[in-house]
């Protein structure tokens, strides 16, 4: 079968007076077969298979493969998929455009043009993740913080610009704008694309990949798309396919209505508890039942945020007419809407009553049964009901060596039957501290509310759970309730919408008489910006080995993440984040004690001060689609500082030696227009033996620079004052910062060395213990290959390209696992380091593995997609041998990897070598 048996597919539809073409899904299931129950997700694939048929990239076997998807719910074929468009932060987007400047570089190198390398894709990058919580709880906080986010980053910010005149087809939203996930969803994204092509408007899905996991979040608006490492997003805007199996598609059928006083962050913790315990790593999760006509899209767009914590590749809803009200609040034209409509019912992508696709596996939810609840202290999964709190802090402590009281101390309060242990001294620990803060005398204890967070685009693009959190706060305000002085408080919403519709609800007096002033327009806490606390705040902490807590509106709570001093850290909705601020303590249960006491001593309870949905909704009519329209008028100009950046005019980059945040990567040094031979791995080190669950926020580099670590000495050697260190996320275009940040997370545990925690290991056969980037350069030094061994889900969370071009640069040539998360086993593969994996029912445990093994691998240059190698480990006990699973899953992966990663490939391929 080939292409050409294939019916003509391209058919007319007329929209808001256009005429577009299209290829018809309906034409070729005459072809290949009923598609009226495959999913919607597959349904924008097979699409795509269509729209790029050449019998080369793509066959009709691939398209025949995803109609015969319906007989057994999954398929082993692999299909190569091209998104319309490219999504980028700046912290994954500036090493994306350095790689980029790099291959131009390349290129030039090899006496072939640099303009060749440029992307062939759109390609957005929003300037979202530098800004950190400096300055807050005041009413300069916001334009402090800018003011120091453009000093700092004034290196990153001139490469940017320069990158935006340099290539084609990209474009830079400026800082202090907003979130790249919220502008995506509130403008960037069309669910309907469209483009020029031999003549005629070409209309299909608007689709994407990112280089953030939340990505995600734009499939509540019926855009297919996910996150992806940046060197692959870098392949897919320079014209490579995305390479993946069809997936299985797990579909969640939700039916009813949340209850009052139940908001969208409590539905979205509990499917993602849901999802979690069910198991949808590395599969399609599409969400679908009559509920969904309830289900307003700011919350269809806060469950999809958090596919990755739920472990899917995504989380879809379907097109509907809350798809349209959306777009037609936000300032989507009357023609885009109306092509949007008639394109998807036209395709089958519309949402009809009653829909049941085919899919791999269900599960169902009813929404009447969401309770109130958080996640935490460590795991997004890990959902606590709001009433269980005060049990589940219990248990940190108690699993912590430091149990709790079981007397509660405090005077006994009471309001309407209820019987409460009062607000302050009721969680007093022998590890409290006594701390002075601006002349106030307070006691720090276990369990205070050190960070309150109203940040993450995951809940701030929610008109409804932002009112929420300002009525509150108004209440709150009346009932002369204050934020404790230890809470660090702030609000960095995704867009300057949010402030425009919290100003115009008269919410945003309210949060700020609470603390919770404006600190910036992007990620913040939920990424590790959160700042400094006060001094006396960490040194109590310190000096206490005090576990204390944040509470954020995020979805990222891994440990070391937030703040290297929180030790636990909770996700909630933005009102319970003000409540806990109220509160200052995570050792109460919030149904049934009191927050504080009003103006007449009276205790004040979460019920009292808690917004009807009445209210909220009255509040959200504020919302208008005047300020979308206003806000992003202008997005792509930035303010004046940004204007006045000098950007040097020239197509390949000018780089400086003296630049510590932008330097050029040695990645494709020496390279040639063939790749050599791959060589198998012999009697290699083991740099690191690490356990389950392993984060990629455990081996990037990520959040502060400590003086004393690789990196820290590193910039201080070169005139940087700690002060001005910044954040591993923002130096990432430097890979002299970034290699020595691999593997150093406060919170890692390497298991060759007993009782330490942090980016340690043992070198051997000395058996010194040093840092790992200083073992990992002795190795180098000593010409020995390295290898890491770990349990199961290495990789989970973040789409971090710089755990995977960390572990390359420090020699890591393999990595022998248990099992991976999707996104870093791919990176992994884009860097040239092999994964393999454990055969079933082995692992480092059962093996008896301590780290002083020397590793073998044979049969590295006959690979072939699932293989097996030969793996032998040796000591002085002796000799075990294993065959390892290769999980190079596909023949796109295994052509990278012989590349020696994918950038190599694609360069090599755009100059005709390859």
């Amino acid at each position: 079968m080939n292409t050409s048996s294939l019916p003509d597919t391209l058919q007319t539809l007329d929209a808001g007076g256009t005429t577009y073409h299209y290829h018809s899904l309906a034409k070729a299931a005459d072809a290949l077969g009923n598609i009226d129950r495959l999913p919607k997700t597959l349904k924008i694939l097979l699409e795509n298979q269509l729209r790029f048929a050449d019998d080369e990239s793509v066959s009709r076997e691939d398209m025949q493969a995803l109609v015969d998807w319906q007989q057994q719910g999954h398929s082993d074929r692999e299909i190569g998929y091209r998104p319309a468009r490219v999504l980028m932060q700046d912290f994954t987007g500036v090493p994306g455009v350095v790689d980029l400047a790099s291959m131009r570089a390349a290129v030039e190198s090899l006496g072939e043009d640099p303009a060749r390398i440029n992307p062939l894709s759109p390609v957005d990058l929003v300037i979202d993740h530098s800004v950190m919580v400096d300055k807050f709880g005041n009413p300069t906080a916001f334009k402090d913080n800018v003011a120091i986010e453009m000093e700092r980053n004034h290196e990153r910010y001139e490469f940017l610009r320069w990158g935006q005149q340099a290539f084609d087809n990209f474009r830079v939203v400026p800082p202090g704008t907003g979130i790249c996930h919220q502008v995506n969803l509130e403008y960037l994204g069309k669910t309907v694309w469209t483009k020029e092509q031999d003549g005629r408007i070409l209309a299909y899905p608007d689709t994407l990949v990112g280089t953030d996991s939340h990505t995600t979040m734009i499939n509540g608006l019926g855009v297919l798309g996910w996150g992806v490492g940046g060197i692959e997003a870098e392949a897919a805007m320079l014209g490579q396919p995305v390479s993946m199996l069809i997936p299985e598609v797990v579909g969640f059928k939700l039916t009813g209505k949340l209850r009052e006083g139940i908001t969208a962050t409590d539905l979205v913790l509990t499917v993602t508890e849901m999802l979690r315990k069910k198991g949808v790593v590395g599969k399609f999760v599409e969400f679908y039942g009559d509920g969904l006509k309830d289900l307003p899209l700011a919350d269809r767009a806060t469950i999809a945020n958090m596919a990755p914590e739920y472990g899917a590749t995504c989380g879809f809803f379907p097109v509907d007419d809350e798809t349209l009200t959306y777009m037609r609040l936000t300032g989507r034209d009357d023609a885009k809407l109306a092509l949007v409509e008639a394109y998807s019912k036209a395709q089958g992508l519309w949402r009809e009553p009653g829909d049941e696709p085919i899919f791999s596996d269900t599960l169902a939810l009813d929404m009447t049964e969401v309770e109130a609840s958080l996640a935490g202290p460590k795991r997004p999964q890990d959902r606590v009901a709001l009433k269980d709190m005060k049990t589940a802090f219990a248990k940190v402590m108690e699993d912590d060596g430091k149990p709790l009281s079981t007397t509660e101390k405090g005077k006994l309060m009471s309001e309407g039957g209820q019987t409460a242990v009062g607000v302050e001294e009721s969680y007093e620990h022998h590890d409290s501290q006594e701390v002075d803060l601006d002349g106030e005398a307070f006691r720090l204890n276990p369990g205070a509310v050190v960070i309150a967070a109203i940040t993450s685009c995951t809940n701030t693009s929610n008109p409804s759970v932002m009112m929420a959190a300002g009525l509150l706060a108004r209440k709150a305000r009346e009932k002369g309730l204050h934020t404790k002085p230890w809470v660090k408080t702030s609000l960095a919403p995704g867009s300057k919408v949010v402030t425009d519709y919290l100003v115009a609800g008269g919410v945003q007096d309210d949060l700020n008489a609470l603390g919770f002033n404006l600190v910036g327009y992007g990620c913040t806490t939920c990424i590790g910006n959160s700042g400094p606390l006060a001094g006396p705040i960490e040194e109590a902490i310190e000096e206490g080995d005090l576990t204390v807590a944040s509470v954020l509106s995020g979805n990222r709570n891994f440990e070391g993440r937030v703040h290297p001093l929180v030790k636990t850290n909770w996700l909630a909705s933005p009102p319970l984040v003000v409540a806990y601020a109220l509160a200052g303590n995570v050792q109460l249960d919030l149904s049934r004690d009191p927050l504080g006491t009003d103006h007449h001593g009276q205790p004040v309870f979460l019920k009292d001060i808690w917004p009807s949905q009445a209210e909220i909704a009255e509040a959200v009519e504020q919302v208008n689609t005047e300020m979308f329209r206003k806000e992003y008028a202008e997005v792509f100009d930035g303010d004046e500082t940004w204007k006045a950046i000098e950007v040097p005019q020239s197509k390949v980059y000018q780089w400086s030696k003296d630049s510590t945040y932008i330097q050029h990567p040695p990645f494709f040094e020496g390279m040639g227009r063939t790749p050599p031979a791959i060589e198998d791995v012999k009697d290699a080190r083991v740099l690191a033996m690490l356990g389950d669950s392993v984060t990629t926020d455990h081996i990037s580099p990520a959040g502060a620079i400590k003086p004393d670590s690789p990196a820290g000495r590193y910039l201080q050697e070169r005139g940087v004052k700690p002060v001005d260190f910044n954040s591993y996320g923002s130096r990432r275009g430097n890979h002299e910062v970034m290699m020595r940040g691999t593997f150093a997370n406060v919170r890692i545990k390497n298991e060759m060395l007993d009782g330490v925690v942090g980016g340690e290991t043992r070198h051997v056969p000395s058996g010194e213990q040093m840092a790992i980037y200083d073992a990992a350069m002795t190795y180098q030094q000593e010409g020995t290959p390295l290898v890491v061994i770990a349990g199961k889900e290495y990789g989970t969370g973040s789409s971090r390209d710089w755990a995977a071009k960390g572990t390359r640069l420090l020699g890591v040539r393999a990595v022998l696992a248990e099992s991976y998360e999707r996104i870093h086993r791919s990176n992994l593969i884009g860097m040239g380091v092999v994964p393999l994996q454990f055969p079933e029912g082995e692992s480092r445990k059962t093996l008896g593995l301590t780290g002083d093994e020397t590793v073998s691998i044979e049969g590295l240059g006959e690979l072939t997609p699932g293989g097996k190698v030969k793996v032998t480990i040796a000591s002085d006990k002796g000799e075990k041998t294993l065959e390892a699973l290769c999980r190079i899953d596909t023949a796109n992966e295994l052509e990278y990897y012989r590349h020696g990663g994918i950038l190599h490939y694609v360069l090599r391929k755009m100059i005709g070598a390859a």
